[in-house]
């Protein structure tokens, strides 16, 4: 479709209220999926106040730009660019695996910083020069059936620990559970579910908006209002709230890889809403390219004040399979309304003030569509018992780290400890590795003809 065609029917569209409804929910899907990082990431580096409203404030309007940015400039689809909750949860496990190692708050936010600003140029360099197709071929269906799987893990959990009181990313010794909490946070999780599953379509649609106002009702009418961020808290326009450049070997390697396996959420992204359900076209070369320049070029500024990197959100999949809202103008609109929001300090406080609790749960449920989008990769290849391995090994040895105490990977050299000891990491690596060096459909010719 021409583009100023498109542009004056979405004009058209802003006089259809319908339009305005499916703008907000929207605005509360990216709101719902936001605000968590920049809390959890501040109070588990300990910043000050400032900081926190500070980086919330810009994690609004630079996610909001982003969006917009992807919307007319990158891929042209109705997909969150946000800030990558595959960089937000190797952060978060990173900070705990830091301090066992006896890395300060600083040299860890620091050499984070380097390696992000490294990942930036080098997705805007790849966008740039137009290899993002030659390397979505290596992001083969087995790997991101992996990396769909192995990401929710990872989300999820850090959602259930929030869902249950338990501080994300540098939790004291003495965490517990807070029964009150997740005695509600858990009622809520049900409800939702439940509606998702029986509740026709266009009741079903609203469960995220539901739920998010729902549940920080009841959490206010039952604990009180939740003060994340102090009110004498300002805003303070400084660059690395995180730390200043550090050179930790470990962590930016780290880093580094974790900026190049963050290019499954572009892949999985474009590929996920190919289906006949969503857009029913594949990806252009031109829409790849556009889209790695835009996140490059975010995550670049990420980089510069602390925020986690950039890169289109593979929720948005779920999100799309769920209210079947695919037409651009109502993602224009929420993304609008977020960039509005973080322009606006008494606004952003507001809605700063969010239960994580609350949050949490809903992003739980939300995200537990990732193990359809995992399910669905996985039905694109063949599996027997000689060829099990290719998502066996990545999978079981995965997880298996995931679960292990950071101490156990003391012993290691200091540079190598942030990466074997990333259980999410490794899977995709491993995963990306026996895809493209193994010949598996061979295997199964063998066991066709013995």
């Amino acid at each position: 479709m021409n583009m100023k065609k498109e542009l004056r029917q979405e004009a058209a569209g802003l006089k259809n209220t319908s339009q305005w409804v499916a703008g907000l929910e929207w605005f509360f899907f990216i709101f719902a999926n936001i605000v968590i990082i920049p809390l959890t990431i501040g109070k588990a580096f300990k910043l000050h106040q400032d900081s926190i409203i500070t980086t919330l404030q810009l994690s609004f309007a630079l996610t909001g730009l982003a969006c917009l940015a992807q919307a007319f400039l990158g891929h042209r689809r109705a997909i969150l660019e946000g800030q990558s909750g595959l960089w937000w949860g190797m952060v978060l496990s990173v900070v705990s695996l830091a301090l066992a190692q006896g890395i300060s708050l600083g040299e860890l936010g620091g050499s984070l910083t380097v390696g992000i600003l490294i990942t930036a140029l080098m997705t805007f360099v790849i966008g740039l020069f137009g290899w993002g197709p030659a390397l979505s071929k290596l992001f083969k269906p087995g790997v991101m059936a992996v990396f769909m799987l192995l990401f929710g893990f990872q989300l999820v959990k850090i959602f259930l620990e929030g869902m249950v009181g338990i501080p994300m990313g540098n939790p004291p010794d003495d965490a517990s559970i807070k029964l009150s909490v997740a005695a509600l946070t858990i009622s809520l999780a049900l409800v939702m579910i439940v509606v998702n599953v029986a509740a026709p379509n266009r009741i079903s649609k609203y469960t995220l908006l539901g739920g998010i106002v729902i549940g920080w009702i009841a959490y206010v009418l039952i604990f009180g209002p939740e003060h994340t961020v102090k009110s004498d808290a300002s805003f303070k326009f400084e660059l690395f709230h995180l730390g200043k450049p550090a050179w930790n070997i470990g962590i930016i390697v780290m880093a580094i890889i974790t900026g190049l396996m963050n290019l499954a959420n572009t892949f999985a992204a474009l590929k996920g809403t190919e289906t006949d359900e969503l857009y029913g076209e594949e990806t252009s070369t031109k829409q790849y390219n556009r889209s790695l320049k835009i996140s490059g070029l975010f995550s670049g500024i990420s980089g510069l004040f602390g925020l986690i990197p950039y890169a289109p959100f593979v929720s948005s999949i779920g999100f799309l399979e769920q209210t079947g809202i695919t037409k651009r103008l109502p993602f224009i609109i929420g993304s609008v309304i977020f960039l509005l929001m973080g322009l606006v300090p008494p606004v952003a406080r507001f809605f700063s003030n969010i239960p994580l609790a609350v949050g949490s749960t809903v992003l739980f449920v939300a995200y537990m569509q990732l193990l359809h989008s995992s399910l669905d990769f996985f039905k694109k290849i063949e599996l027997n018992k000689r060829n099990i391995y290719r998502s066996a090994l990545p999978l079981f040895i995965a997880v298996v780290i995931m679960v292990m105490p950071h101490t156990y990977f003391s012993s290691l050299p200091k540079f190598l400890q942030p990466i074997l000891g990333n259980g999410l990491l490794m899977g995709i690596l491993l995963a990306l590795i026996l895809e493209n060096t193994v010949k598996w459909n061979r295997m199964k010719t063998r066991v066709e003809n013995s």
